[in-house]
């Protein structure tokens, strides 16, 4: 059986979605989060200048899924980061490893693509148990 995560609406609007998608599904006792930019949730911006407050934004919007759904970022299983310059892993990683402190980090894959939607400079989609 697949629902859509009740209530779950992407944290910050840049206008019209990119497509036709659902930001966070419940199926399976998992939930299946959709991409999310580095959207600044104070200033609805999306950051393009800095690796480290990209990232940090993208991972907080993933959350606010998450929660949506009823989970949280412990439930994390998989992480998957695009980059649009793989030059700014060790940056992205910091800010990563920074959101994950204190508990068990998920999987992660992490790609150089070489556009985003928006261009932006990060996107992260995951895959989170349902608890």
């Amino acid at each position: 059986m697949i629902n859509e995560v009740a209530g779950a609406k992407e944290p910050i609007t840049l206008g019209a979605a990119a497509g036709p998608y659902s930001p966070g599904i419940i199926a399976g006792g998992f939930i299946f989060v959709s991409g999310q930019l580095p959207v600044s949730q104070d200033t609805g911006e999306l950051i393009t200048d800095d690796i480290k407050a990209a990232v940090t934004a993208a991972l907080l919007n993933v959350e606010n899924v998450l929660k949506a759904g009823g989970a949280g970022k412990e439930d994390i299983v998989k992480i998957v980061m695009f980059l649009s310059d793989i030059k700014s892993f060790s940056d992205a990683n910091e800010a990563y490893s920074a959101f994950f402190d204190g508990i068990t980090p998920p999987a992660r894959s992490c790609f150089e693509v070489a556009n985003l939607p928006k261009y932006a400079i990060v996107e992260v989609e995951a895959i989170a148990v349902k608890p």
